[in-house]
């Protein structure tokens, strides 16, 4: 049955209104200048100012751990502003030229976020036998010193949707710095959560931020630092390694696990962590990096060990040739190389890397392999956490940094 609509005088205007809206449009368009926009949209600045590509950092202060073998490199922001602010556990990633390669590492941020907003950041660098930027730093950097960062980056945070009230974090050296974050967040009321911090050291001489750690617990109830000394004994201090045995004595259910530290803590914990049965979602840890024994990683192919390999990194309109060992990440011979290219967390996580494979063969380790199961078929690649196990051509996206 047919439906009759009457429409009266103003409806008839109203569509009629809407059918030439295109035309309407179209000829304010044509009879507008062709000037640039210049709109100013405080949505777009306050995203700039939280996720900035870069930041321009100057380094205010040095302060040295002569004990511990670190320094904490205390930066304000180079326009007197704010810096990004962060959640306590993640990590920036500064920009280095070190003889003539363009290189990157990622630092934990070992600052309180209430800092940032006063433009102060400050992440903390321990001696690393063998460390290329750590040692460039520790012994080249000084008061004065522009550093170009990334913003923040990672999600070793606490996240209440996800853990428990009650954290147990799990440090080794220098990976104390995301706790001491953390720690001090908990203290002026940034974060919410109570936070129990099984600290392995070697000695007590070479505990990193003791007192600023002992300082915080005794000024906060849901702060409990145990150290634990693996070459040393004495009272008050747990003496060993930190096992199984030791988180459940000092953990209050529910708890999740965080863990940073060295390689070798992460390797020793795998099968602590195991004996816990705790959910995976409730344990956490900070980027582990790559090995430095990737011949002893399961699945490396064996005949590469100790061998060369000619690497052809297309970038853009240029084209870059030259030598890459077996035994170092792609990203490193790139970077040796002189060329910039992007990365963060060094550990095969954020992607920042990502590159194409054009030719050639080449090995990850299972416990970097993060890639998309898209990338995986299609041949794209961390390069960060990504071995030559023959001659390759690769395509990498160049970085883009400030003048």
């Amino acid at each position: 049955m047919a439906v009759k609509v009457k429409i009266g005088l103003i409806g008839a205007l109203d569509m009629l209104k809407f059918k030439n809206m295109s035309k309407v449009r179209e000829m304010a368009i044509q009879a507008a200048p062709a000037n640039e926009i210049t709109a100013d949209y405080a949505i777009n600045n306050h995203a700039k100012a939280l996720h900035p590509d870069f930041q321009e950092l100057v380094v205010e202060k040095v302060i040295d751990h002569e004990g511990a073998g670190a320094k904490t490199f205390l930066m304000r922001s180079k326009d007197g502003g704010p810096v990004a602010y962060f959640r306590a556990g993640q990590y920036l990633s500064l920009k280095l030229n070190i003889d003539g390669s363009s290189i990157s590492r990622p630092y934990s941020i070992s600052s309180c976020p209430k800092d940032a907003l006063q433009g102060v950041v400050s992440v903390t660098v321990r001696n690393n036998p063998g460390g290329f930027a750590a040692e460039h730093m520790l012994r080249e950097f000084k008061e004065g010193d522009e550093v170009l960062s990334s913003g923040p980056q990672g999600n070793f945070y606490y996240e209440p949707l996800r853990d428990p009230e009650h954290i147990v974090a799990l440090a080794g050296g220098s990976g104390i710095t995301p706790f001491l974050s953390m720690a001090q967040a908990i203290a002026d009321g940034t974060e919410d959560f109570d936070l129990t911090i099984l600290f392995g050291s070697r000695t007590k001489e070479q505990i990193l931020f003791r007192e600023e750690l002992d300082e915080l617990a005794a000024k906060c109830d849901r702060i409990h630092v145990v150290h634990v000394l693996s070459d040393e004994k004495a009272d008050g201090f747990e003496h060993g390694f930190i096992t199984a045995d030791l988180i459940k004595k000092y953990a209050k259910e529910p708890y999740s696990v965080f863990v940073c530290g060295p390689e070798a803590m992460y390797r020793f914990l795998k099968g602590e962590l195991d004996k816990l049965g705790l959910p995976k979602k409730n344990i956490r840890c900070e980027m582990l990096g790559v090995t430095k024994k990737i011949t002893e990683a399961e699945g490396f192919p064996k005949e590469a060990a100790g061998k060369e390999f000619d690497l052809k990194i297309r970038q853009g309109v240029y084209e870059y040739s030259f030598k890459a060992s077996a035994e170092e990440p792609i990203l490193v011979a790139i970077e040796r190389a002189g060329i910039t290219a992007p990365s963060r967390c060094r550990s095969g996580e954020c992607g920042w890397c990502r590159s194409k494979v054009i030719s050639g063969t080449y090995f990850a380790p299972a416990e970097n392999e993060n890639r998309r199961w898209a990338d995986v078929k299609w041949d794209y690649i961390h390069p960060c956490a990504t071995f030559p196990t023959s001659d390759m051509v690769i395509e990498v996206p160049a970085e883009y940094t400030p003048k």
